[in-house]
């Protein structure tokens, strides 16, 4: 049986094969980019199981998902612990200089870097990236420096949508599914 995953482009699957390292914004890419708090002020967020498991899909296929975010919050945190994501920046506004550490750090250069992101602040990440990613969403800035916008809005499966997309490239997408179909 084939996969019912999205047709990418063999440009796109292209540009994304090289791709060893995946940053990703917080609000507004896996939220919905709505702050709740509560009568003590503490931030709470809700997170798409989807992008999720499109997060821990990609680390089992070798790519490294990051977080750069210019919020901090104990939810966050437990939601990027318990899925197993190890390379964060939390309460980053200048987000440039944090994927360039993460790039060091894991010995990567930025043509082997995505990044997916809805707002200005990810901006000097994107543009350096090989490959460039926004949700539906997004601010018209950001859709215009994306090689690829999601039909999904942010914090709704955008994420996993890109991380399909990043499977897909990798040659792994069926096999993986499959493993899941037994």
């Amino acid at each position: 049986m084939m996969p019912v995953a999205k047709n990418f482009s063999p440009e796109l699957l292209l540009r994304a094969q090289g791709v060893r390292v995946v940053f990703f914004d917080v609000d507004g890419v896996l939220t919905d980019g709505s702050l709740y708090f509560t009568d003590q002020g503490e931030t709470i967020k809700r997170f798409n199981t989807l992008d999720g498991h499109g997060l821990k899909l990609l680390q089992r296929v070798g790519i490294v998902p990051a977080v750069i975010t210019g919020r901090d919050s104990k939810p966050l945190r437990l939601r990027l612990a318990a899925l197993g994501i190890e390379h964060v920046h939390y309460g980053t506004e200048d987000k440039r200089p944090a994927a360039e550490q993460t790039l060091k750090r894991l010995g990567l250069i930025w043509s082997q870097a995505a990044a997916m992101g809805d707002d200005w602040p990810d901006l000097s990440v994107m543009q350096r990236c090989a490959l460039a990613c926004a949700p539906s969403n997004a601010h018209a800035e950001v859709k215009t420096v994306a090689h690829y916008i999601t039909s999904a809005r942010g914090g709704e499966g955008a994420a996993r949508e890109f991380c399909d997309l990043l499977l897909t490239a990798s040659g792994r997408y069926e096999s993986l599914l499959e493993e899941h179909r037994q």
